[in-house]
């Protein structure tokens, strides 16, 4: 999970993060997937609230809001900024998906400025699954 908050998840990678997660509680409970018992009971055994995308996007948010408010001149905050001047890029940058995230949890541009209600805000659950 480290530097977590940097990565950039596409929907392809996502699955396969919750797909590893899945494997590593299903053999930690040594429970097979011949016993065809759901996930969500699976996360109810062990006492997991979330899955795992929901820690990467709570730590993506969480730099976010930190990178926001070092100074001007620090080189993440340019790192942030920067855009490629190549023709082709991702259709989908890190950036969309901290928007996306904001929106879910209803944060808005300069929010980030009082730590406290950002870091509420970062916490708080999804609006919509």
């Amino acid at each position: 999970m480290y530097g977590s908050g940097t990565w950039r998840l596409t929907e392809n990678n996502k699955r396969q993060v919750e797909a590893t997660e899945m494997y590593a509680l299903r053999r930690s409970s040594r429970i097979s997937r011949k016993e065809r018992i759901r996930n969500v009971t699976i996360r109810q055994q062990i006492g997991l609230e979330e899955p795992i995308i929901e820690e990467i996007e709570q730590n993506r948010l969480t730099w976010f809001g930190h990178v926001q408010r070092i100074a001007e001149g620090r080189l993440p905050k340019i790192a942030l900024k920067w855009m490629p001047k190549q023709k082709r890029r991702p259709k989908r940058n890190w950036m969309d998906f901290v928007r996306k995230a904001m929106n879910e949890r209803n944060l808005n541009e300069g929010q980030w400025e009082d730590r406290k209600r950002w870091s509420l805000g970062v916490g708080q659950r999804r609006t919509t699954f």
